[in-house]
């Protein structure tokens, strides 16, 4: 794709119908613009038609008092909370393939694996292809949704540029009802380690929000995320997403045949250190293929004892999630959403890789227009760290 070419999609603005993934034109929703929300275009008068039904549950959250947190009584760890109501459940054409959970969220084909979950899939070449191709899409859809990163820009909104972003390319977003999470994409932001269900809260100057997108495409998921700067970042911020960031780009260094799945946590963990950080135990990379989640598993901490050697064919993520503080985590209560334990900011990058003859395909790999990117610790920074030691 040329670069005027990739500009021009992702600056694109999609109709507002439901599963609809057409350009917006000009046509608007009278309602909409009555209780003051221009940002509801339709590409033609059948869509808003067709779409009427579902779009109206839209008016009457706006013409009431707003957001309200679920959850009152939870001992939250930081200052984010949940902004409820959640949007309905996003809408599919029927064209698009499904995979095995999509209707009840019972992943089978993963469950069905059983003993065999230490059995590690070697690709074959039309199989290495389709990984290929669904993680050249997811990121595509990643970049998309991270140019709509801006203060008052609610991870709802961010939500529904991915769902439409995947329907234009003819894939599913493969986090839709896996085991029964309720949004297109995770967005974590501060102190949210990962999952985050998109909600009604809007990003906020100096906020740092994880966008973690996945594709089904043809039988074959693609995984990747990224953590991008609201506005002006803190010193802090900048030094647990640079280090988060860093720590990725280490550990796929290691990647080739021969590397032990237990070897990047060797890795990561001391330079996340080195830099006053912690790393998260409680999640893992994993093997990914036709399979969302398989073998093998690949911990971000050192001395782990996880099993299994890199073969060429093998396909999987490493997605190291870094910590200001302790490493430890706590979900809330709509099982999903993991926050530190101490309320300080956390941080994750990940790729989804295949192993080559002698060395490592990053197939998730950003492109020259991609946004976000690495940003210099500030010197301060690391000094206050050091003498911290």
């Amino acid at each position: 794709m040329s670069t005027t070419t990739a500009t021009n999609t992702l600056t694109k603005k999609f109709c507002a119908g439901v599963a609809c993934a057409n350009a917006a034109g000009t046509l608007q929703c009278p309602t909409c613009l009555k209780l003051g929300n221009a940002k509801s275009f339709f590409c033609s008068q059948d869509c808003f038609k067709r779409s009427w039904s579902d779009h109206k549950s839209l008016h009457k959250p706006a013409a009431q008092t707003g957001t309200h947190n679920p959850f009152p009584d939870f001992q939250y760890t930081g200052a984010l909370r949940p902004h409820y109501p959640l949007s309905n459940t996003r809408k599919l054409p029927e064209h698009i393939p499904r995979p095995d959970y999509a209707l009840d969220g019972i992943p089978r084909s993963e469950y069905a694996m059983g003993s065999g979950m230490r059995k590690i899939a070697i690709l074959n070449e039309e199989e290495m292809e389709g990984m290929r191709t669904v993680c050249r899409l997811a990121r595509e859809v990643l970049d998309i949704a991270a140019t709509a990163i801006a203060p008052g820009v609610t991870t709802n909104e961010i939500d529904e540029i991915v769902h439409k972003a995947c329907i234009e390319r003819d894939s599913y977003p493969s986090p839709l009802n896996y085991s029964q999470f309720p949004k297109s994409v995770c967005t974590s932001i501060n102190e949210i380690i990962c999952h985050g269900i998109p909600d009604q809260r809007p990003l906020k100057e100096g906020d740092i929000v994880n966008i973690d997108v996945t594709l089904y495409h043809k039988g074959f998921h693609g995984d990747l995320n990224e953590t991008y700067y609201v506005g002006k970042p803190s010193p802090e911020a900048i030094r647990v997403v640079e280090t988060a960031r860093d720590c990725l780009d280490a550990a796929i260094a290691q990647v080739k045949p021969g590397m032990a799945f237990r070897d990047p946590g060797n890795v990561i963990e001391p330079l996340a250190k080195s830099r006053g950080c912690s790393v998260v135990r409680t999640y893992c990379g994993h093997g990914i293929n036709q399979l969302f989640h398989g073998p093998p598993n690949v911990p971000h901490y050192a001395k782990n004892k996880a099993v299994g050697i890199a073969k060429k064919g093998m396909c999987f993520t490493i997605e190291p999630m870094v910590n200001l503080g302790s490493c430890r985590d706590k979900t809330w209560p709509d099982e999903w959403t993991s926050t530190t334990v101490d309320g300080k900011l956390s941080a994750q990058f990940e790729h989804t890789l295949l192993v080559t003859d002698d060395g490592v395909e990053v197939l998730t790999a950003r492109k020259a227009d991609s946004p976000g990117g690495p940003v210099p610790i500030p010197e301060e920074e690391l000094k206050a760290v050091a003498a911290r030691k």
